[in-house]
Order: C-alpha cells, then sequence, then structure tokens
C-alpha cells in the first residue's frame, strides 16, 4: 500500500509531520519499537511505529531518525500518549533525512493501526487497487505517458513480485518486464502458447497451469472487445454445444497472460487482481485491433476491385494510396505480394473469414518481433470463408540483382505450427497459399488466383497447419499433363495476362518478343535479327516485360517460367 491510502483512513488517527513529497513511498510491513537501535529486526519498506521510550533527549533523535533511513523503511509514526506532542527535534530529523514522519493521537492503539496495515500488504499484496488504477489511468492515457501492457507487467514485478508476460496465441512475445533474466525463450512461448490454445479448446477452466522444465507458469486468457469474460474464481464455466462457437472465435486470437507462478494456491483476491490485470491488458489489445481498421479497408477495397474486373489503373490507384500507410517513407512503388489464409472446420462451418483474418494478422507479423511495429504493415482482408493479405515489398533492385525479399510459405508457419495444431487438434486445420512477387496492378489478379490455388494444394497435404507457394506450384507445373486446369489457368495468367493487356492496348507485341527471346536463348543479337529489330527496341520491350511481370529475364528460374507459361496457354 501507499503511505498516502495511511492519511485517507480517518479510523487510523495519523497527522503527517513531515514528508509529504514521499508519500508515494509504498508499505511492505510495520513494526512496532522502543529499541535505540532496531535496525537488526528491518528489512526495508516498513511503517515503523513507536512510542518514543527510546528517546531520553533531544540528542537521541538524529542517531534514531539516521537508522531508520539506512535500513531503508518506508516512514515512522510516533505516538502522542507518552510525551503529548512528538518532539521538534525528532520532526527535525526526519526533515533533514526526508524520512516521513506522522503522529499518532493518543486515542488510536499501535495495535489498530498494525492490524490494518497487515490486512493491506498481507501475503497476497492484492490490496494494492490505489497502484492498479493509477497504471490504469497511465495506460489509457495516450502518447508518452501510457505504456500498453508493459505498464501492468511492472506493477506485477514491482507490487506483486510477479514475473509475467503477454503472449500472442501464436507464441509471440508482444509485452514482458523490463530485463527479465532470464528471458523465456522462443521455444518456451510456443510451448505456452500451445498449452494454452489446447486447454481453451478443451473447456478447461483458467487459470491453466502449465510446468516447462523446472518452472510452472499460470496462463491467463486475455479476451477481447465483445469477447466472453474469463470465468470467475468459483464459476461454472459454459459446457456443451453452445459453447463451441464461442471457444472458436476466441481460441485463434485470444492473448494470454503468463505468470511465473503456481496460481493453483492463491487466495481468491490474488486471483481477482490478476483477473482485473487482464481486462486492462484487453483495452490495449482492443486499441490495437482499431488501430488496424484502415489499412484492413485498404485491402477489403483493392480486394474487391481485383475480384470484381476493375481496370488496371483504377487498382493502380488505390495501391498508391496503400503504400505510403503500409510502408512510410518509401521512395518508390513497391512489389506485393498475395497471402490467402482458411481456416477449416470439421462441421464445414464456413463462415470463418473473419478469425481467418485474425490469425492472418499475426501470423505475418514477425515472431521475433514485440509491439505492434510489425503488424502496421500488414494489410488483411476477409470474405465469407478466407482472409486475403496484401503485403508490400521494398522495390527490387532495378539492376537485377536477385536480391528479391518476400515471405515463403513454409517460413511462415515454421514458428507457429506447434500452438496452431495443439489448438486446432480435434477440430479444424489452417492452410496458406502464397504468391509471388509482382510489380503492378495487373499482375494482382494473377497473384490472388496463384495464391488460392497455392492453398488449394496445401489444403491437400496431411496435417493441421499447412502452407504452400510459388516454388511448389512451380514443381507442379512440370508435371505439365497431370496439372488441373485451374492451376494451369492461375499460373499463366499471373505471368501473361499483363502483358496481353498491355499488347491490346498499344499493340507492342510483348507477347512475340518474349516466344523470340526464349527461343533465342536469351542472345539480343539473335532476337533482335530475327524480330527485324534494332538491339535498343528489344531491350526496351524485354524490360518493359519484366516491369509488367517483376521477373527478372536472366535468371534461369524466371526464363523456365515463362516457358511453361507459354506453352500451357
Amino acid at each position: 500500500m501507499r503511505l498516502r491510502a495511511l492519511l485517507d483512513t480517518d479510523a487510523l488517527g495519523l497527522k503527517l509531520l513531515g514528508g509529504e513529497d514521499e508519500l508515494d513511498r509504498t508499505v511492505r510491513g510495520v513494526m512496532t519499537t522502543d529499541l535505540r537501535d532496531p535496525s537488526r529486526y528491518l528489512s526495508g519498506g516498513e511503517l515503523v511505529l513507536t512510542g518514543l521510550a527510546w528517546r531520553r533527549g533531544a540528542a537521541d533523535s538524529e542517531p534514531f531518525v539516521r537508522l531508520l533511513v539506512q535500513a531503508q523503511v518506508a516512514a515512522l509514526a510516533a505516538g502522542e500518549a507518552e510525551l503529548g506532542d512528538v518532539p521538534e527535534d525528532l520532526v527535525a530529523a526526519c526533515a533533514r533525512h526526508r524520512l516521513p514522519l506522522f503522529a499518532v493521537h493518543e486515542s488510536v492503539a499501535f495495535a489498530t493501526i498494525t492490524e490494518h496495515v497487515v490486512r493491506q500488504v498481507s501475503g497476497e499484496r492484492a490490496g494494492d487497487l490505489a497502484a492498479v488504477v493509477d497504471r490504469h489511468r497511465r495506460m489509457m492515457t495516450s502518447g508518452p505517458a501510457g505504456g500498453g501492457p508493459d505498464v501492468v507487467l511492472d506493477l506485477l514485478g514491482s507490487d506483486l513480485d510477479l514475473r509475467a508476460w503477454v503472449l500472442s496465441p501464436t507464441g509471440r512475445q508482444v509485452a514482458g518486464p523490463k530485463d527479465a533474466e532470464p528471458a523465456l525463450s522462443a521455444q518456451v512461448c510456443a510451448e505456452l502458447a500451445a498449452e494454452h490454445l489446447a486447454a481453451t479448446r478443451t473447456g478447461r477452466r483458467a487459470p491453466h497451469r502449465v510446468t516447462v522444465g523446472a518452472t510452472t507458469y499460470s496462463l491467463f486468457p486475455v479476451r477481447g472487445r465483445g469477447q466472453p469474460p474469463v470465468t470467475p474464481p468459483g464459476a461454472r464455466s459454459p459446457q456443451g454445444a453452445g459453447a463451441g462457437r464461442d471457444v472458436r472465435e476466441t481460441v485463434l486470437s485470444d492473448w494470454l497472460l503468463v505468470v511465473e507462478a503456481d496460481a493453483g494456491d492463491w487466495a481468491e483476491e490474488r486471483l481477482d487482481l490478476l483477473y482485473g490485470v487482464t481486462q486492462l491488458i484487453a483495452v490495449e489489445r482492443d486499441r490495437r485491433d482499431a488501430a488496424r481498421t484502415v489499412r484492413r479497408r485498404l485491402a477489403q477495397e483493392v480486394l474487391e476491385l481485383v475480384q470484381t474486373g476493375a481496370a488496371p489503373a483504377e487498382i493502380a490507384a488505390r495501391l498508391r494510396v496503400a503504400a505510403p500507410v503500409l510502408l512510410p517513407g518509401l521512395g518508390a512503388a513497391p512489389h506485393w505480394q498475395v497471402v490467402v489464409a482458411r481456416v477449416e472446420w470439421e462441421d464445414g462451418d464456413e463462415q470463418t473469414g473473419r478469425v481467418a483474418q485474425t490469425l492472418l494478422e499475426e501470423i505475418l507479423v514477425d515472431p521475433h518481433a514485440t509491439g505492434p511495429e510489425q503488424s502496421d504493415r500488414i494489410a488483411v482482408a476477409h470474405t465469407g470463408e478466407e482472409a486475403v493479405a496484401l503485403v508490400p515489398l521494398p522495390s527490387v533492385s532495378s539492376e537485377h540483382d536477385g536480391s528479391e525479399a518476400g515471405v515463403l510459405a513454409e517460413a511462415l508457419l515454421a514458428s507457429v505450427r506447434e500452438p496452431l495444431t495443439a489448438g486446432l487438434d480435434g477440430d479444424g486445420r489452417v492452410t496458406l497459399g502464397v504468391s509471388a512477387a509482382v510489380h503492378s496492378a495487373e499482375g494482382l489478379r494473377g497473384a490472388l488466383e496463384e495464391a488460392r490455388h497455392a492453398r488449394r494444394v496445401a489444403a491437400a497435404r496431411p496435417g493441421r497447419v499447412c502452407a504452400a507457394g510459388h516454388q511448389e506450384l512451380a514443381s507442379h507445373v512440370l508435371l505439365l499433363p497431370f496439372v488441373p486446369d485451374d492451376v494451369r489457368r492461375a499460373f499463366t495468367a499471373r505471368l501473361l495476362d499483363p502483358l496481353r493487356d498491355y499488347d491490346r492496348r498499344h499493340r507492342a507485341e510483348l507477347i512475340p518478343t518474349l516466344e523470340a527471346f526464349l527461343d533465342s536463348d536469351g542472345s539480343w543479337t539473335r532476337c533482335a535479327n530475327r524480330l527485324h529489330l534494332h538491339v535498343n527496341t528489344l531491350r526496351y520491350r524485354v524490360g518493359r516485360i519484366e516491369q509488367l511481370t517483376g521477373r527478372d529475364l536472366s535468371r534461369l528460374e524466371d526464363k523456365l517460367d515463362f516457358f511453361l507459361a507459354l506453352r500451357m496457354s
């Protein structure tokens, strides 16, 4: 408790004589003494009560106060029953050493003060509601004064001696205690998230207790806005079929509060406080979720334009709006990748787009990143049954140095497969499809189809969490007779449709140029002679092909893709 709270309790009969600036000190215990040197019995943070029997003269006050300060006590309270008013020499000594001093009215017994303090700072220390309210106010304050979940975790560490972390459902650390040693490893985070998802899916009552190695952790779910509250101690959890849909709505999206302690023997007061802490963290979770509204709307608008066959110029205009929002300070138009995700339940429930949206936003965040910064670059839309992410990438160098950045299908799931498998086991599965990078709006429609077909390839594989990408599709098209028609169409459309559209509008003959260039094994001279063109004109056309498709015709793998696309068309 805080010293300030003692003054707010009239029944204690305390009067402040000095140390008004130190009233935010924390009281961790209480001791009554009349010893001249009580320091051997002090451990720090106590409110010392004294009847002043140790004082024989004014010279005794200075050494007594100095010993208390060295023992780091919180404050001194002197009774008025023996000497009447508290001596001025004691008031002066406390003022010199900045030790708060209270006078105790003669009608108040020290036992009354002791009982009150002990009740407030008992072993649970769950009565520190003033600190909770103050930290809540700070967390809700916008700007640098607020601290999000970190503020609440500081409270648990400093006031309750509990180390705690906030994890996402995939095991990514959202927040943690400052300078925590040892820190939670990525493997431990994944194990804790997996246990949390499995416990939530099976309807076990929180908090969930997990032992990893020699350490026991207690897991508390953090529910967002509109989600059912955590079942309080002593209450019955919802069971039966009616609870199934609620679990599905939360199991893949809830954060969790991890406390390094065994909550099995905790008193209800401490459990109540921890449930209150999860509600404070949920406020920050909802704030971050609301901050994604603009990015989600941009992705939704682009998705609708692509699916309705809007003109490339209209799609390009929308992409120019999205680029600076997702990559602030970007000097050039980025490349784009499309990632499609779907959550499928065993009973065939198809209204899973929103669940997949929340999950995909988490999967696309760097698993080693903390805080919201990485998620600021993610724009995810959703339909009735799937989520579609528009991922911006820095522009590939104009020199075609081959350093193409991007997300790979299996890499996305490497760090989240364990917890998601635990959360879905026996009930559903998650499948992802990833396209290759495209540069222009013309290629975005093909990229979307490619990502969707890659997801279908992943869905054909065993397992609860599967992904496929451009590389897997390329390996499929090598077996041309066995490739499904829709996969062929998606593969060729992404590469050739932008060129066909350009030829139709400008009569640039990019498709014949591409065919001749490949037939000439990439020889500029032979291809120029074959087409009766100047070499500079040929270089211009090839550059336009690379610009429209985001490919590099000096790379063997890109030449092979174009060759296969032309053959299948």
